[in-house]
């Protein structure tokens, strides 16, 4: 029998998610998302839930702008940091010694040691409570060389991806406040399954 833990959400453990903007004085800042996810594939899209108080939700109101890059795991210190001070008061750059770089096509930064980057335009604002979500269009999706891989496709194409065991991304439960590794490979997204369509 299951136990009810009252209304409330899940979805996690995810990904970490670490939100970069500039203020009006065009300072850098990055924020620790736990709210945050991708919500659309065509056009590519990807969402934080920010509350108002935040200075990241400010920054995004006003430049229509962010970039989401995923930390890997060596930098637990750095990201939990980024989630436990304003960028009101901090320059968080600054005490972590980590570089913002400027966005090649939105106005606002993104973590140069973090490996990998979504750079997106707000596409819509929508006011939920005590979060609002604003949703980004993903402009570019970019990597370090050192975390990709190439799948060889049956059609005989060749694509490149993301491989997220180079990544080793930082991976958070909000319901424990933890954060876990990446654990390994067990199965093959629409591959496996069709073992058991094919036997109807």
């Amino acid at each position: 029998m299951k136990k009810s833990l009252k209304p409330g959400t899940l979805g996690f453990p995810a990904p970490v998610f670490m939100v970069g903007s500039y203020d009006e004085h065009h300072l850098p800042n990055v924020m620790n998302a736990a709210a945050a996810g991708m919500c659309c594939l065509r056009p590519p899209c990807v969402y934080v839930a920010l509350r108002e108080a935040t200075a990241t939700y400010q920054n995004i109101r006003k430049r229509k702008a962010f970039t989401i890059c995923i930390p890997p795991e060596k930098y637990v210190l750095e990201a939990d940091y980024f989630g436990v001070v304003s960028g009101k008061d901090t320059d968080k750059f600054q005490k972590t010694g980590l570089t913002p770089l400027q966005g090649d096509l939105v106005d606002a930064p993104y973590v140069q040691e973090f490996p990998v980057v979504m750079e997106c335009k707000l596409k819509e604002t929508l006011n939920l409570g005590s979060h609002t979500m604003f949703i980004g269009e993903v402009l570019d999706l970019k990597a370090d060389e050192d975390v990709l891989m190439e799948i060889n496709l049956k059609s005989g194409k060749t694509i490149t991806r993301i491989d997220p065991q180079k990544v080793l991304p930082l991976i958070f439960d909000l319901s424990s406040r933890n954060y876990y590794v990446l654990g390994d490979k067990i199965g093959e997204g629409f591959v496996d399954g069709l073992k058991l369509k094919n036997n109807d």
